[in-house]
């Protein structure tokens, strides 16, 4: 099954993990974008780690990922809802060599923030980009908020994303003193073209044949980029119409970008018109 998130456990161990493969949602994602190739991989890699952080929270809510740093990728974002609808953006050069991600987004930090509409709340947590690649990023992340060794491993071409994560829980050196190094080692083999072309129920059985594995439901993750016009006329309409006419006047056009889901919203002088002309009548 592809454009899915799911989770596992290995029973015996007192391992969990999860796994996840974007087809038609990536392309969807990539879609006019553009993006140089290192640049897609590493929004590929975030996108994956943020599925797999999405789906293993508890806590409904919007989970937005951010990778902010003054290098040549200024900018990373990824957001998820509860039901792992997801869409997500780069800020960079043009021109992007393959570089290290620390020499690509220099200086910088790793911003979470869940935003849980239900309880009026928001958690936010903000740490320093420690590793090498967004796997190590995210590793000590989880060392430094969870206290749980955790392993991520992340593939991205330009047809699919693939990503599986791995978390030691507290049992598992009582259980089986090599457990954790066995199952890491397996997991590395992941990288052999000829598994990812199977389902992922069928990888996991081929990963760990030797092992009881209690495999969940999976659940399907969609695009989560959808035209929203109306969105747009409020926007409008709360900055007034002095304010609207003045853009038109200068620029021939109202012209309004959605950058996280690449859209662009153009309004001529008859739609602004018609615009509040709406909102007058709307209010008498």
């Amino acid at each position: 099954m592809s454009d899915c998130v799911q989770r596992f456990l290995l029973e015996n161990l007192d391992i969990r993990g999860a796994i996840v493969r974007l087809d038609t949602v990536w392309q969807q994602m990539l879609s006019g974008r553009h993006y140089p190739h290192r640049v897609a991989q590493l929004l590929g890699e975030m996108s994956a780690t943020t599925l797999l952080l999405r789906n293993n929270l508890k806590q409904a809510g919007r989970l937005t990922i951010q990778l902010m740093g003054d290098g040549p990728i200024s900018m990373l974002v990824i957001d998820c809802n509860e039901s792992l609808h997801i869409r997500s953006m780069a800020k960079c050069l043009q021109q992007i060599e393959s570089q290290s991600v620390s020499d690509l987004l220099g200086r910088g930090q790793l911003l979470l923030t869940l935003d849980m509409p239900a309880i009026h709340e928001t958690y936010q947590s903000i740490v320093p980009m420690d590793g090498h690649n967004i796997a190590e990023i995210f590793e000590h992340y989880f060392k430094q908020s969870e206290q749980l060794p955790s392993r991520l491993f992340l593939i991205t071409t330009e047809q699919f994303i693939f990503g599986l994560m791995l978390q030691k829980l507290p049992a598992a050196d009582r259980l089986d003193p090599d457990g954790w190094t066995r199952i890491e080692a397996m997991t590395a083999t992941l990288y052999d073209q000829t598994l990812l072309e199977l389902a992922t129920e069928e990888i996991l059985i081929r990963l760990f044949h030797e092992e009881t594995i209690r495999i969940f439901d999976a659940h399907t993750v969609h695009y989560g980029c959808q035209k929203n016009p109306a969105k747009i006329y409020a926007m409008l309409r709360l900055l007034g119409r002095k304010e609207v006419d003045s853009i038109l006047k200068e620029f021939g056009e109202v012209i309004v970008n959605d950058e996280m889901c690449n859209h662009q919203y153009r309004l001529d002088a008859l739609a602004v018109d018609a615009l509040f002309r709406e909102a007058e009548s709307t209010l008498h």
